[in-house]
């Protein structure tokens, strides 16, 4: 933070003309204060950003200072310094929320780098609250993060949706934030209050899935030791959320065209029935339409669940949305990470919105932790994004240098793996994300697709299966 305001206070002259003129002198807008009890009109004034205050004072002491201080603001920072240095009275100076502690007589480095520290921190904390602030305008606080006229219309749309009671089935690539919109759809309903359950039914082999869905009872099959609810259930009153409906077997789909049909189920082992008051919101990256007509998806059960449908859009069709999204999670990451968010240039910014982010928001996020975790700069160029998001350099070459001279043979490599990379990415793309039908049709194993995708390092949003 340029020119960031710092309070010092103490009770010794001496120190505090020392601190004014040492911070005076590194840029920083340094007030003083010897008397403590004039704390609260001095920063309600100055609005510090940092303060920095002696531990033992008479009157009004130190640790009264920072609870005021915390409670004011709990992202500002405050520094403790004392000459009565014990592990006791800083370890209970971090406890109520000082940011450091630090040993009179101190050096003046010492004192600058425990400043710098503290500023640093500070400079975060406003920029993190300025981006959920950000996020909350054009989020609505569901944490769907856009601006693109598709993304808001889908959005108002599902809000519209929500209080009733219809089945709702979104369909989209992985990444889109499918899960994203059934939560939204859920906080928004009468059933609010009620719980939401997630089912991944791409995750569990067939007789495991049954039983997870519906329960089962003791001695029901080899292992079953006792009653287990079932997820619908414990759905009871609430929202399921069944993911990667697509992959739910022939028997499985008869079994929940049951449930929302008659409104009831039975436990695995089990004749009685037990009533189910539950709203189902199903998500896929499959095209159930194909499914249907393929045979391989119910009809009855694709109109059931249909009632509501919604498309979410691949990021690439969000416009806008690509810099606000990445802005939003390198500050996160960074925020994390206790380090300041990168700065993108304007050639790594081309790459990124040409970018076709077939990972899309996932793969986003992804992108966005990596370039985070590896900064050693603090400035994102287009060498610092891999080959994986260079890929379209060769659409935008307004952006890139002169490419180096290299041998015949490294470029000829150089080439081959770019082919490679964008026709591993449509082909999954086609098959959505399906590594066995994205092997048949290229013509290769399933190892051998693995292995390209290895080799490349592409952050690809595939279905191991």
């Amino acid at each position: 933070m340029d020119s960031a305001r710092i309070l010092v206070i103490d009770d010794e002259a001496a120190m505090l003309e020392n601190c004014d003129r040492l911070l005076s002198r590194e840029g920083y807008a340094c007030t003083t204060l010897a008397d403590p009890s004039r704390f609260r009109s001095v920063a309600a004034s100055l609005q510090p950003d940092l303060i920095l205050t002696d531990l033992r004072m008479p009157g009004v002491d130190g640790m009264t200072i920072l609870a005021a201080a915390v409670a004011d603001d709990p992202t500002r920072p405050v520094i403790v310094m004392t000459a009565f240095a014990t592990v006791a009275s800083a370890v209970a100076a971090v406890r109520e929320g000082a940011f450091d502690y630090i040993t009179k007589p101190f050096t003046a480095d010492q004192l600058l780098v425990a400043i710098d520290r503290a500023v640093r921190y500070r400079g975060l904390s406003v920029e993190n609250r300025s981006l959920r602030q950000q996020v909350a305008r054009t989020s609505g606080g569901d944490g769907i993060l856009g601006v693109s006229a598709v993304l808001t219309r889908l959005l108002e749309q599902a809000a519209q949706v929500a209080p009733t009671d219809a089945n709702v089935l979104i369909t989209g690539e992985s990444g889109t934030g499918k899960e994203l919109v059934a939560r939204l759809i859920h906080t928004r309903s009468l059933r609010h209050d009620r719980p939401f359950i997630t089912v991944d039914c791409a995750a569990m082999p067939e007789g495991l899935l049954e039983s997870e869905l519906f329960g089962h009872e003791r001695g029901a099959f080899t292992g079953a030791v006792q009653r287990t609810e079932g997820l619908l259930s414990k759905a009871n009153g609430g929202t399921v959320f069944l993911d990667e409906i697509g992959e739910l077997s022939t028997a499985l789909q008869v079994k929940l065209l049951r449930v929302l049909e008659q409104r009831q189920m039975r436990r695995v082992g089990d004749s009685r029935l037990i009533d189910l008051d539950i709203r189902v919101v199903a998500a896929t990256n499959r095209d159930l339409e194909a499914s249907v007509a393929s045979g391989s998806f119910r009809q009855d059960l694709y109109y059931r669940l249909n009632v509501v449908h919604f498309h979410l859009p691949p990021l690439r069709a969000r416009e806008g949305d690509i810099p606000l999204l990445m802005n939003a999670s390198l500050h996160e990451f960074a925020t994390t990470a206790r380090r300041r968010a990168p700065e993108v240039t304007p050639e790594a910014w081309a790459i990124l919105e040409r970018h076709t982010w077939p990972g899309n928001v996932r793969e986003l996020r992804n992108t966005a932790q990596r370039l985070v975790v590896l900064d050693t700069d603090g400035r994102i160029t287009p060498e610092d994004l891999g080959g994986a998001l260079r890929r379209c350099v060769d659409e935008a070459p307004d952006v890139v240098a002169a490419a180096r001279p290299v041998a015949y043979a490294e470029a000829l490599e150089e080439a081959l793996n770019e082919f490679r990379r964008a026709y591993v990415t449509r082909l999954l793309e086609t098959h959505g994300g399906n590594v066995s039908r994205a092997a048949a049709t290229a013509g290769v194993s399933r190892r051998t697709l693995h292995r390209w995708l290895a080799a490349l390092h592409e952050p690809v949003a595939t279905e191991w299966n």
